[in-house]
């Protein structure tokens, strides 16, 4: 299957890895290569420039095909070393960087003379339409069903891809509720040109998190995600668990008074204990509606190859029987 995604990226299938903080190391981002779509290692996991040199180098031996750096631009009074991350990035060879957060203009010209696609995560149209202005070369759109921040408009992807696609010129992918060939195939249809898994990633053989987090996630429902820090206009879906529940009742007493010191203790430093020591409870983590659509586990190719075949048989015999007059 070819779309401006594939074109545009060099790889054999309009899938893309989301970069997931303590997920997207380098074994996860080669397999996804490896099978046909882009894998993508989380640069600020890895936090300063050396350690993620060192895991672009590790990626690089597992896999030949193109590969991502998501780079992610956050509020913080200590700041990563962006610059040194670009750096790296640069230096890497890597030819893709997922970018996601505040706006990314100050790093656009370093990736940019360095022949380096940029794909922007955004969640409305608004903020889309400004990564296409500032030269971003595609987008990730990413609608109220997805995991982690779905930004505070509420939009769900069945409005707000058909949007995206009336309003841009730049490709993009569907991003959020993103788990099979009837996601990519419904993706198409609204205008996208590819799409972008996060939980239906960390759910495979070669995710490099504890098998704790694979399993609640197929335990999961899709009624088993909750929102947290809308009261801080930071909206996260996460899982549910006894650690976001009393979250939950916090920002309820608290009101308007909360802060984000009165509920450091369930979401700051939470991801090496869920994603790496498998403590379920010890805070809020991000998991998406989809996980209602995840009941295995199976290798990265083996889910992408079942993903694209499934697809060409929605496309050419479910829905062009329907045309033929056949149910």
């Amino acid at each position: 299957m070819k779309t401006r995604i594939t074109e545009m990226l060099g790889i054999e299938h309009p899938i893309i890895q989301g970069g997931m903080h303590y997920v997207g190391f380098a074994e996860l981002a080669a397999a996804v290569s490896n099978a046909g779509g882009l894998g993508i290692i989380t640069g600020l996991t890895q936090g300063t420039p050396e350690k993620l040199a060192n895991e672009i180098r590790r990626c690089k031996e597992m896999t030949d095909k193109p590969i991502g750096v998501n780079l992610t631009f956050l509020p913080s009074l200590a700041a990563p070393d962006y610059p040194g991350l670009v750096k790296a990035i640069i230096d890497g060879g890597v030819t893709i960087v997922e970018t996601a957060g505040r706006n990314p203009a100050q790093v656009l010209p370093y990736l940019k003379d360095a022949g380096i696609k940029i794909i922007h995560k955004c969640t409305s149209v608004r903020h889309s339409l400004k990564a296409q202005d500032i030269g971003c070369d595609a987008v990730s759109v990413d609608g109220f069903e997805c995991g982690g921040h779905p930004g505070e408009d509420d939009i769900p992807n069945m409005i707000l891809l058909p949007r995206a696609a009336d309003e841009l010129e730049i490709p993009f992918v569907a991003s959020g509720g993103m788990a099979d060939a009837r996601s990519l195939v419904a993706s198409l249809a609204m205008g996208a040109d590819g799409m972008n898994m996060g939980t239906r990633f960390i759910a495979t053989k070669e995710a490099p998190v504890h098998d704790n987090v694979k399993q609640a996630i197929i335990a999961a429902t899709e009624l088993d995600t909750r929102l947290v820090m809308r009261p801080l206009r930071n909206t996260e879906r996460v899982l549910s668990n006894s650690a976001v529940e009393r979250l939950l009742e916090k920002e309820r007493s608290l009101g308007s008074k909360l802060t984000f010191e009165d509920i450091k203790d369930e979401v700051a430093g939470i991801y090496p204990k869920v994603m790496l020591d498998g403590c379920m409870d010890s805070g809020a983590w991000s998991c998406g509606l989809v996980a209602g659509l995840i009941n295995d586990i199976p290798t990265c190719r083996e889910l992408i190859n079942a993903i694209m075949s499934d697809a060409e048989e929605i496309i050419r015999r479910r829905l062009e029987n329907m045309l033929g007059g056949k149910v």
